[in-house]
């Protein structure tokens, strides 16, 4: 008979992989039992965009464990100690990890965990009445009390421009690809005429000044599109961090559905911005080539969202539009990157058991404030899946380390790693001493 776990993760992203991390001494005890089922061969975190010198986005702290248990064997700073780094990573005095430096750090963790299967694509998901039941593409079958889903984001691309990444880039004479795949490509980019890039956050920034700093050797003309007012940094002031607070994403979860997505959009600045020090390494670029004398073949431009796309034979022929002058106008480029971003996706192997999971009026997940998604409660978890019910909280990597404790507590019926309440010194919503309950004195 197959064994039955207490729970299987599927998807071996950050979370997913800190999940492996905490619940490891849980395993080795006997108290909880999980396996991982991944279906790439090795663990790879956003490849196509390991640039040399791009870093995190947040400190080393946001490793895979710290948050929850700084004493953790699988933490950033024992990764740094064992791969004989350490002394270097505190001469740099730099709190932000390379992304490189990231994704070793990760790879180092994913190799030695025993729960962790690679190469095993999930095709289906079942419930037999006992438990869940979980097919790979290897014909292998896992069952489980309990799953968690990390399957991660997938790139989004505008339905407008979506038929020009349809065909394979090697059939043509140009390309366009999610910058997702950017460095795959980057060396056949370079070989081109001209290259947009499109897009308003950290990737596209990052995309930018990457081709940017290349382009003497090529001469290719850059052009960069953003639907934003302005090339807008990150806010990374301090109460403005609060809002990854658990009593922030406790908040959120309790405002209305409409007001959840009026959020989502006006707070886009608050994580999808470009860090400062990038905006500034761009704008100290484009001086030193100019005052080199290899002033670049350039333009940026703001408020401009790109509405249609077609390609010809041997350049796409883009449709712009100004938003704030009203304007349309085109664009020709040989090159085209997009840098759209991520979103979440409700994985097709779940349909089986779809009858059994909790969605919204707008076909999301449905998620409870301990991350389960299933009508009977915690039985499946999701990671990085419930931005519009916990807010940006969501896809931020410090916060993956709480998560993960809220779901062992969930799993076990006991705080494991101590779940905070509350972190900031600000309070989101009324405040209890404040809100006025006598009717005579709220009519006044």
């Amino acid at each position: 008979m197959t064994r039955t776990h207490d729970f299987v993760g599927i998807g071996l992203g950050p979370f997913n992989l800190g999940l492996a991390c905490l619940t490891e001494p849980l395993r080795e005890s006997g108290e909880l039992d999980g396996v991982f089922l991944e279906a790439r061969d090795r663990f790879a975190w956003h490849p196509g965009m390991l640039l040399d010198d791009a870093t995190l986005q947040v400190p080393f702290l946001a490793d895979l464990v710290t948050m929850a248990d700084p004493t953790s064997r699988w933490s950033f700073l024992n990764y740094l100690k064992e791969s004989g780094h350490l002394y270097p990573f505190y001469i740099r005095e730099s709190f932000y990890p390379l992304r490189r430096e990231y994704d070793d750090y990760c790879r180092w963790a994913a190799e030695r965990l025993p729960s962790i299967r690679f190469g095993r694509r999930v095709e289906r998901v079942e419930h037999d009445g006992a438990a869940y039941v979980v097919t790979t593409s290897r014909g292998e079958v896992f069952r489980a009390r309990r799953l968690v889903v990390g399957i991660g984001t997938s790139p989004r691309v505008p339905e407008c421009l979506r038929p020009l990444l349809d065909a394979a880039p090697g059939d043509r004479p140009a390309v366009a690809l999610h910058s997702a795949d950017y460095l795959a490509h980057r060396e056949r980019l370079q070989r081109l005429g001209s290259v947009t890039v499109v897009g308003s956050g950290q990737s596209a920034a990052e995309v930018y000044h990457d081709l940017l700093a290349a382009s003497p050797d090529h001469g290719y003309r850059l052009t960069w599109l953003t639907r934003s007012p302005r090339f807008f940094p990150m806010e990374y002031t301090k109460l403005t961090l609060e809002m990854t607070s658990p009593e922030y994403g406790a908040y959120h979860r309790r405002l209305p559905l409409e007001t959840r997505e009026r959020l989502a959009r006006e707070q886009r600045h608050l994580y999808k911005g470009i860090s400062g020090d990038l905006v500034d390494a761009i704008s100290d670029l484009h001086y030193r080539l100019r005052v080199s004398g290899d002033g670049p073949r350039t333009t940026l431009v703001t408020n401009t969202s790109v509405v249609g796309g077609r390609w010809d034979g041997s350049a796409y022929d883009l449709d712009l539009h100004h938003d704030e002058t009203g304007e349309a106008f085109g664009l020709r480029t040989e090159g085209l990157v997009l840098a759209t971003g991520y979103a979440p996706t409700v994985p097709a192997f779940l349909e089986p058991v779809r009858t059994r999971i909790r969605h919204d009026p707008r076909g999301r997940y449905d998620v409870a404030a301990d991350y389960s998604v299933d009508l009977a409660g915690g039985e499946v978890f999701v990671q990085n899946a419930e931005e519009h019910t916990h807010s940006l909280l969501a896809p931020d990597l410090g916060m993956g380390a709480y998560r993960n404790s809220v779901i062992i507590a969930a799993m076990t019926g006991r705080e494991v790693y101590p779940v905070e309440k509350r972190i900031a010194v600000q309070t989101f919503g009324v405040p209890e001493h404040l809100r006025r309950t006598d009717p005579a004195v709220v009519g006044r």
